[in-house]
């Protein structure tokens, strides 16, 4: 998993993947200023849910951790989101980056259809929601939200990574069958992506760097089995 992850970062400087990343830092800025701004817009209308004779103490509380919240989900959500967006745009170029330079004997790859990776695109965000909002209290939980944001943002970012990665090499059965085999693996892999894509500046590049060592993780896997 750390050879995937070292070689996948080693690979950023070469051109093809270096004008990805150019597209990639812009993809990931532009997402996190939408989210964010989103977020703050929606959430402290919270407070207008409270009853007209509800004390101003009570409501300006709820209007602020409302806001705080934004920022809370906003981080938290960017993984995911990202995610979603660049698998439909950029990981068949990822791909093709890292297998030119380090698999140059593949045969020519299945090309996922438009439609195939919307709609991939669209449940995996969904997932990335509701699993998000599910865990948020203990996002508020000390060395807890550690764990539970890289558990659940881990196995969103490796499923999402894998189901763009696989089809290009193996039919349903086969990801199927190489899902359970290293699941434990590719779940590890995709909890250090997540915990770089919550990091500033560096989660620009971790959806790409998630294509990429997903794409050696799903090679050598394969050629194991």
């Amino acid at each position: 998993m750390i050879r995937s992850l070292a070689r996948a970062a080693s690979q950023l400087p070469d051109p093809p993947l270096r004008r990805l990343l150019l597209a990639s830092l812009a993809l990931a800025t532009a997402c996190f200023c939408v989210l964010l701004a989103a977020l703050w817009l929606a959430l402290p209308w919270v407070g207008w849910l409270l009853p007209a004779t509800a004390p101003q103490w009570l409501r300006t509380t709820i209007e602020f951790v409302a806001g705080a919240g934004a920022v809370v989900l906003s981080i938290v959500l960017f993984p995911g989101v990202v995610m979603a967006i660049q698998s439909g745009l950029m990981t068949e170029r990822i791909c093709a980056a890292v297998e030119a330079r380090h698999y140059p004997g593949l045969p020519a790859a299945r090309s996922q259809p438009v439609g195939e990776a919307v709609a991939m695109a669209l449940r995996f965000l969904g997932a990335t929601i509701a699993l998000n909002l599910l865990a948020l209290p203990l996002y508020f939980v000390p060395l807890v939200n550690v764990v539970a944001f890289a558990a659940v943002n881990g196995y969103l970012v490796a499923r999402e990574s894998f189901e763009a990665v696989a089809p290009r090499r193996l039919d349903a059965a086969g990801m199927d069958r190489l899902w359970r085999a290293r699941r434990a693996r590719f779940w590890a892999a995709g909890a250090a992506l997540a915990l770089v894509m919550a990091v500033p500046v560096l989660n620009l590049a971790g959806a790409l760097l998630a294509a990429a060592a997903m794409t050696h993780l799903v090679e050598e896997a394969r050629r194991a089995a």
